[in-house]
């Protein structure tokens, strides 16, 4: 559990290896209650699997990991179950037995509820990852993990999750920590983004940027290009941008 109100996540030290070779090697992160944090990184540097160990799917661990007890992920794929219709898969995994009204308020409030009975196969790919979304939420969560859950989502449907996210954020008042390749994305949604490299955390930045976002903004174009090259990318600031 978190070691105060203030924190929802408290990471010192944490090494995880494979074959002998550390993917995380001593990391150090605090995560705060209510902020909306992205972490960036190439392939392979380690981002999912510190997602999985702070969602408690991995435990070959060393260090120290403090994570509030309701806590839920969403992955890339929604991974519903196809014999189960929407409402079922919401609440797969929930103890005891609980109602279909449960499943129901949460697709209500992902905008899915006209979905409830449907079979997964039925789904577009931007209602399935809704209806993951609300399996994610019916949980609870005080702290919401994302495994780059709009990866695989079509251009304007990924606009239209990332807004349904923002928005679900803002009304849960959860902390969130998305993981994702998308600069752009990070930018858009996030108060703090951190840069993952060689297993630990390389680069740690707030977002002072007011909300709703736009690309075309200069301040935007900066915070872009800083990431960019954070990221090993060089990118050419737009003229407005320099004289801002």
């Amino acid at each position: 559990m978190a070691t105060d109100l203030h924190r929802a996540v408290t990471v010192e030290g944490l090494t995880r290896s494979f074959d002998g070779r550390p993917v995380i090697d001593r990391l150090d992160l605090t995560l705060r209650a209510g902020e909306f944090t992205v972490l960036l990184g190439h392939s392979g540097c380690g981002k999912s699997t510190l997602l999985r160990v702070l969602a408690g799917l991995d435990r070959d661990i060393s260090g120290t990991v403090l994570v509030p007890r309701r806590r839920a992920v969403a992955f890339q794929a929604p991974r519903l179950m196809p014999w189960r219709r929407v409402w079922r898969n919401v609440l797969l995994g929930l103890p005891g037995r609980p109602e279909r009204a449960v499943a129901e308020r949460a697709l209500e409030e992902v905008g899915l509820s006209h979905r409830s009975g449907a079979w997964p196969k039925t789904l577009s790919g931007g209602e399935a990852q809704r209806a993951s979304l609300a399996r994610a939420l019916v949980r609870e969560p005080d702290l919401l993990l994302l495994d780059e859950p709009f990866g695989a989502l079509d251009a304007l449907t990924r606009i239209k999750a990332q807004r349904l996210v923002a928005e679900l954020w803002q009304r849960r008042g959860c902390a969130v920590l998305l993981v994702t390749h998308d600069v752009d994305e990070a930018l858009l949604l996030a108060d703090r983004v951190l840069v993952m490299r060689d297993g630990i955390i390389a680069y740690d930045s707030p977002v002072g940027l007011d909300r709703p976002r736009s690309a075309g903004d200069p301040a935007f174009a900066v915070l872009r290009s800083r990431l960019l090259a954070e990221l090993g990318v060089e990118a050419e600031l737009p003229a407005a941008a320099h004289a801002a």
